[in-house]
């Protein structure tokens, strides 16, 4: 059976340093942020990311995140990998959970879901989630 989540994301912190940079303003960098969620989706993240930007300020992205939650009335941790663009001031993502990767009662987790957040602290996700 499919389930929905959605809330909030909140950034707590954010380091990024470049890996790369080009004389053409493009740049490489690799970034940890931890953050919460709240919503359907209660809990704790750590993820890394690395991020390609152009020099017209857009960016590509992909990171792993790790989330020690809550979800549907069950506790543990799980990771989902991040595939996403930056343009207009407004990171837009793709969510998918990997699988094996829950723990306690989120073992077995499965899903995909969006993230998008303007320029800021604050993002809101939604989520599609079963149990294998």
């Amino acid at each position: 059976m499919t389930a929905r989540a959605s809330g909030t994301f909140k950034v707590g912190s954010w380091d990024e340093k470049p890996v790369l940079t080009l004389d053409g303003g493009g740049k490489l960098t690799r970034a940890t942020i931890g953050g919460s969620y709240s919503g359907d989706l209660e809990g704790e993240s750590i993820s890394e990311n690395v991020m390609w930007y152009r020099a017209d300020g857009t960016a590509t992205y992909v990171g792993i995140e790790r989330i020690e939650a809550r979800i549907g009335g069950r506790a543990g941790s799980f990771v989902w990998s991040n595939n996403g663009t930056y343009e207009g001031g407004v990171a837009r993502s793709t969510l998918s959970i990997v699988p094996g990767s829950g723990t306690g009662e989120l073992a077995g987790l499965s899903g995909e879901g969006r993230f998008e957040a303007t320029h800021g602290p604050e993002g809101k996700f939604d989520l599609e989630y079963w149990f294998d």
